[in-house]
């Protein structure tokens, strides 16, 4: 049986290593579509990065941005829903975090745009109308995600590390192992609240969605959905929480498995 809605992450998962989303697996999402699927692209990337991929997908379907904080419809390019996290909760997470990691910077994602810290180094281009201020200032008003980056540990030690001191009052994750950086949303706010809301929605129950993911802040989707698939090259964490493993990134692992899906109608 086909399924009502698919959720797929974007980098490491759909798109190639270099960014890229191969004609194969452009041509397996046009074709789920057509057969009557919901697409729902799942990202940590900020909403303003979302216009090549809506080109890239006939501008069909939502996007689920900033790890579950923005809902983006991919057609009218605009925001669906956001949830922040207020200046008061993002104070409480600043000042446990900086006492225990002094060396970390940070940063700050909001619907219209992006701010850091002078110490924050971006890994990606910024928009030319980046603020650049202390957090504290940041932080004044609501934020989609908040950003750390300290360069003394990997993503998978500062996760554990903030999972522990403020777990309790937001929700942490990162989306690259290979980086130094952990992403703080509001309490309860994931990919998987964010699809769930989305699904209900529409009449669609966790049984009748498939999720593609390969980092930890694809976990809460994974779990969430009826169907949860681990490309290739995830985290040990997701290929040990998925139902299913399908090949890398590289060799259109998730195509390969929608493409299965559509030879079975």
């Amino acid at each position: 049986m086909l399924p009502r809605a698919v959720a797929c992450d974007l980098d490491g998962t759909l798109l190639r290593s270099d960014g890229t989303l191969d004609e194969r697996s452009q041509r397996a999402l046009a074709e789920i579509q057509r057969a009557g699927a919901l697409l729902v692209l799942c990202t940590a990337r900020p909403s303003r990065w979302m216009a090549p991929l809506a080109q890239a997908t006939g501008h069909s379907g939502v996007a689920i941005c900033a790890n579950g904080a923005v809902v983006w419809d991919l057609h009218a390019e605009a925001v669906l829903e956001a949830r922040a996290l207020e200046p008061a909760a993002a104070r409480d997470v600043v000042t446990l975090l900086r006492t225990a990691l002094p060396a970390a910077s940070w940063a700050v994602e909001r619907p219209e745009g992006f701010a850091h810290e002078p110490a924050y180094t971006p890994r990606w281009p910024v928009p030319d109308d980046t603020i650049v201020a202390p957090i504290d200032v940041l932080i004044g008003e609501p934020v989609v995600k908040l950003m750390l980056r300290e360069e003394e540990h990997n993503a998978d030690a500062l996760l554990a590390i903030a999972s522990g001191l403020v777990g309790h009052l937001a929700e942490l994750s990162h989306s690259n192992s290979a980086d130094c950086l952990i992403e703080i949303a509001a309490r309860g706010v994931n990919k998987a609240s964010a699809l769930a809301g989305l699904c209900a929605a529409r009449g669609i129950d966790p049984a009748g969605v498939i999720a593609f993911g390969d980092m930890p802040n694809d976990l809460p989707m994974l779990r969430w959905a009826g169907h949860g698939v681990a490309v290739g090259n995830a985290h040990p964490h997701v290929l040990a929480a998925a139902d299913e493993i399908t090949t890398g990134n590289d060799d259109a692992g998730v195509a390969r498995v929608l493409e299965r899906l559509l030879e079975m109608e």
